[in-house]
């Protein structure tokens, strides 16, 4: 059985009916979707924490400890891009509004890996 974590940046309590975080460090929650065999077979939510300019490396290392396999965000600085690389966790450009549409499309194979030149150039804007 081929089993993976998968995390999405969402806004509000979290949960698969949530909508995506247009940027990873400004979500309210870390949606982990547990899949199995290509299905959703569990959920929960990591709450973000507060961290300061710099302090990027926090939620990486929280998304680290959970066992997270990937991430999908619709963007993110270069600093956690290269700490996930690091940490072993693959980096996915996101589509769909809503934690279970992102899922979907990683499922279904729509997903690319988002390359050091494809990252938010600072300040949380991304171009």
């Amino acid at each position: 059985m081929s089993k993976q974590r998968v995390a999405v940046p969402a806004m509000g309590q979290g949960g698969l009916e949530a909508d995506v975080s247009a940027h990873f460090g400004h979500c309210d929650v870390f949606v982990l979707v547990d899949i199995a065999d290509g299905k959703i077979v569990s959920q929960q939510n990591v709450a973000n924490v507060d961290h300061s300019e710099g302090g990027c490396l926090v939620p990486v290392n929280i998304l680290a400890q959970h066992g997270t396999d990937a991430i999908i965000a619709g963007g993110m600085g270069l600093r956690p891009r290269m700490g996930f690389e690091n940490a072993g966790i693959k980096v996915y450009m996101g589509q769909g509004t809503t934690v279970k549409e992102a899922i979907e499309h990683y499922l279904q194979g729509n997903l690319v890996e988002m390359s050091p030149e494809g990252v938010c150039r600072g300040g949380g804007h991304c171009s």
